[in-house]
This record gives structure tokens, C-alpha cells and sequence, in this order.
């Protein structure tokens, strides 16, 4: 019996990923511009189709995304197996250093995503949803831990807090690169916990009477 030479499969090829379509339109958006790049290009790129590119992403601007929001599907799944007796911003601390794994070597690819965050108006306008939707997942735990809707003024509070701690962690790390994303995150969010204590969480504030 002759061997057999196996036929080449058509498609797409093992291995390629939402993260694999990531690395190279970040790639292709620094080295051609965000608007001269074609979803086609990227996936040509990945040597996939166009089809399984809109597979993974719905537009070219949600390719920057991508880590952001698996990490937003990971906090959620941390908090909401938080053990019940561990302080509420403990367990927020500890689930957001558990989520993130950026090492020093990591900053020139995420220099090249704040770089084209701020410079083109698309992405900076399509910040707003995914920054939204971490914010809820920390309101919604602290609104679920504290008794309250998460949409009112303590788990809103805290969501955004942490979001705009966690920012300012991130943009001086990525101004030092001299360690894990983790070591300054820590440091931020820990200084934010000395101010929301459980107790100052308890209750919306009642208007003073006149």
C-alpha cells in the first residue's frame, strides 16, 4: 500500500485566535494607520477569512478590546466567587491583581494600544462601553455584597473608583515598565481601601432635614 501525500485543508488554520487577530492588527494599525487598514488586510494577515474574522469580533475597532474585556469576564467570575466573609474591597483588589497578567515585557505592545486609544477619535469614543462594563461588574458585586441596587451611590462609587485607580495604575506602570501591572495595581487599590471600609458602605446617605 502507497502512502498517501494528506490533503491540504482550507479554512481556518489551527491555532489562530481572537488573540493571534489582535497581535496583528495592533501591528498593522501602527504601521499603516487604524482607518487605512481593511478587516480584509488582517485577516489576509492571519490567513483566514473575512468570515471567520467578523467570527470574533463585530468591527475593527473591537480588536483593541479584546484583553480588556476577557479581563472584564474574569473579574466577574472572580467576585461572584468571592467568599462571602472577605472584606468588599478586598475581594475587589484580589480579584482584579487575579485577573491581569501583564509582565514589563508587555509595555511596547500596550504603549501601541494607548497610542492609537488616544489618537483616533473611534476608538477613543468606543472606550466608553468597555470601561462601562467594568465599572458595572464592580457595582454590581458591591451592590450585591452591600444590600443595595447597583446603580446606586456607594456601588457606583466604588465602581468608578476603582476603574479610575486601576487607569492611574496602569498609565504610570506603563510609564516605568520596571515590573508586573499587578505591583501597581496593588499599591493603588489598596490605598483606596483604607477609604471605603465596609461600615461607610452600609447605607445610601439621607438628606438633611430643613
Amino acid at each position: 500500500m502507497t502512502e498517501q501525500t494528506p490533503v491540504a485543508r482550507r479554512g481556518r488554520p489551527p491555532g489562530t485566535s481572537a488573540r493571534e487577530l489582535e497581535v496583528i492588527a495592533l501591528r498593522l494599525f501602527t504601521e499603516r494607520g487604524f482607518h487605512e487598514t481593511t478587516v480584509d488586510e488582517i485577516a489576509a494577515a492571519a490567513g483566514v477569512s473575512r468570515r471567520t474574522f467578523f467570527r470574533y469580533y463585530d468591527a475593527k475597532s473591537d480588536v483593541l478590546w479584546n484583553e480588556f474585556d476577557n479581563e472584564v469576564g474574569t473579574i466577574r467570575k472572580l467576585l461572584a466567587d468571592a467568599p462571602a466573609d472577605l472584606p468588599v474591597m478586598d475581594a475587589v483588589r484580589e480579584a482584579v491583581l487575579a485577573a491581569n497578567h501583564y509582565h514589563a515585557e508587555d509595555v511596547p505592545e500596550l504603549r501601541m494600544r494607548m497610542s492609537l486609544l488616544s489618537s483616533v477619535p473611534e476608538l477613543a469614543a468606543s472606550a466608553t462601553i468597555h470601561y462601562d462594563a467594568w465599572e458595572r461588574a464592580v457595582s454590581a458585586y458591591v451592590g450585591a455584597r452591600t444590600g443595595q441596587p447597583a446603580d446606586s451611590l456607594y456601588p457606583l462609587a466604588v465602581g468608578r473608583a476603582v476603574l479610575a485607580a486601576c487607569r492611574a495604575a496602569y498609565e504610570r506602570w506603563s510609564a516605568r515598565a520596571d515590573a508586573d501591572l499587578t505591583v501597581y495595581l496593588d499599591a493603588a487599590l489598596r490605598a483606596l481601601t483604607a477609604g471605603f471600609a465596609d461600615a461607610a458602605l452600609t447605607a445610601e446617605p439621607s438628606p438633611s432635614e430643613s
